[in-house]
């Protein structure tokens, strides 16, 4: 199929899960979609080299829960993780809270294949953990979001599972107060597993959807924090998290007892996207990531545009790697708002850029963040990258529209 669609020019896009936020997978240029969605096995669970084999349209949750009956350990964990297949994890380079600690999905890519759009059949990396062999083909096709190849199996690395996992919930009185909290943890040099921020938009969306209380009166910013390892170590991690909550003014903290409680705890986080879309406005998302220390200054940034441009904005993401998920809320029948948000998210991106950030941390740039592109590469990046492309799809049928602005 990639072959004739080179042929005779026509525009070939995969799909996988259909999750991604910034429109990879919509065939935006017409052409033929390949759905990959029978592509879900895991072919191979190695115990020995700490590894697996899978096919691209695996959910990631169900290779987690796979690995971890042998008590082995996959940390990549996007939000969408029940949904979210590991071939589009891949291509989009996913993130997910566990990665402050643990990387994102590119640490653990060991080896694909690939179908070029020209045809060939071709095998990146190895099992072998180190590999220098040539150029790195592999992490070249990881995150370049379905515009060079077509991938049909990845090899990924796994490590033991943690024996012990604590998690932590704190409230409070506002969003600086949460971020004070997580650079306090830093200060104490604990590297937890996962730290969460929510800000009180997002926290009284979750509320609405879910009809009850999540957080105490008064509260209108949380950080969920979650230490792993030995039982001595998260031991020691988790009661530092806690003095650091402390010292930042939580107005509560809460240990999860169970495993009941800790998915309850973490159904705050997972529920967010749910509960921005069930206010019925329309969500414009963007994952912009700035160097941690300079959450503040984003999270000044982005209340600044808000008064700005009198528009509702919802915060939340990863606090531990700077990485926050920044949403517009916007009344779609309003244009006049719309118009607001569109000036308020460009403004957006060029502060975070400023801020020595970027505009996505891991939805990639589709379609929907095309248009940004220059705003932070350069020029002659820019046609590098292109050139890149043309090599692996000179007949530029892959993913058409994708990642660069039109002509």
């Amino acid at each position: 199929m990639a072959r004739l669609c080179t042929q005779y020019r026509i525009p070939l896009v995969v799909r996988g899960a259909g999750t991604g936020y910034t429109g990879g997978a919509v065939p935006t240029l017409g052409g033929v979609v390949l759905s990959l969605e029978r592509m879900n096995r895991i072919l191979e669970i190695d115990e020995v080299n700490l590894l697996a084999v899978v096919e691209p349209n695996v959910i990631n949750g169900d290779l987690q829960r796979a690995v971890e009956r042998v008590g082995l350990f996959y940390p990549p964990d996007p939000a969408s993780l029940d949904m979210s297949s590991i071939g589009g994890n891949v291509a989009e380079c996913a993130g997910g809270p566990r990665a402050f600690k643990y990387g994102t999905t590119k640490r653990y890519v060991l080896a694909l294949e690939a179908v070029l759009p020209t045809g060939e059949i071709v095998r990146t990396g190895s099992k072998a953990v180190k590999n220098v062999v040539g150029y790195d083909l592999t992490q070249l096709l990881v995150g370049s979001e379905g515009t060079l190849a077509i991938i049909t199996e990845v090899t990924l690395r796994l490590i033991p599972k943690p024996p012990v996992r604590i998690t932590l919930s704190a409230a409070f009185r506002d969003a600086r107060h949460a971020v004070d909290a997580v650079s306090e943890l830093i200060k104490r040099r604990v590297v937890p597993a996962a730290i969460e921020l929510v800000d009180g938009e997002s926290l009284r969306a979750v509320e609405a959807h879910l009809g009850r209380a999540v957080v105490p009166a008064g509260a209108s910013a949380v950080v969920i924090v979650e230490c792993d390892g030995v039982q001595a170590a998260a031991n020691e991690e988790s009661r530092l998290v806690e003095a650091a909550c402390r010292d930042a003014r939580a107005l509560e903290i809460r240990r999860a007892e169970s495993e009941a409680e800790r998915e309850d705890v973490w159904s705050v986080r997972r529920q967010l996207s749910l509960a921005l879309r069930a206010t019925g406005l329309l969500k414009i998302n963007h994952d912009v990531v700035v160097p941690r220390g300079r959450v503040p200054a984003l999270l000044d940034t982005v209340g600044d545009l808000a008064r700005q441009y009198e528009l509702r904005v919802a915060s939340f993401g990863h606090a531990g790697d700077g990485n926050i998920h920044v949403n517009l809320m916007v009344d779609k029948s309003d244009a006049e708002e719309l118009r607001r948000a569109r000036q308020a998210e460009r403004q957006l991106f060029e502060r975070v850029v400023a801020l020595e950030g970027s505009i996505s941390g891991e939805h990639g740039i589709g379609f929907a963040k095309a248009p940004y592109l220059s705003v932070e590469l350069s020029g002659d990046v820019i046609a590098l990258m292109k050139r890149v492309k043309a090599a692996f799809d000179p007949a530029g049928i892959l993913n058409p529209g994708k990642i660069f602005p039109p002509a």
